[in-house]
């Protein structure tokens, strides 16, 4: 039996790009989800429209970047996709 060797610079790069994009989609999730309350504070103080839909476009771009990483880290972990 061949002893089993851990590549230690690649598990700590593996790591590195894990927090990475754990910390990344976690904050873009959160500045949608400030879009969504600017909407709401806007709605509720009868802000102009451009407000509102500068928050709902902030929203729907974090959130299809959040989707979107989702998806590629999909593809990358099925191997039926490559």
């Amino acid at each position: 039996m061949s002893a089993i060797s851990i590549s230690w610079s690649d598990l700590a790069k593996v790591v590195e790009v894990s927090a990475a994009f754990g910390v990344g989609i976690v904050a873009v999730f959160a500045l949608g989800t400030v879009g969504l309350s600017r909407v709401a504070t806007a709605r509720a103080e009868g802000a102009s429209t451009t407000t509102r839909v500068g928050g709902y476009l902030v929203a729907g771009l974090a959130f299809a970047a959040c989707a979107a990483a989702t998806l590629y880290g999909l593809y990358l972990l099925i191997p039926q996709f490559h």
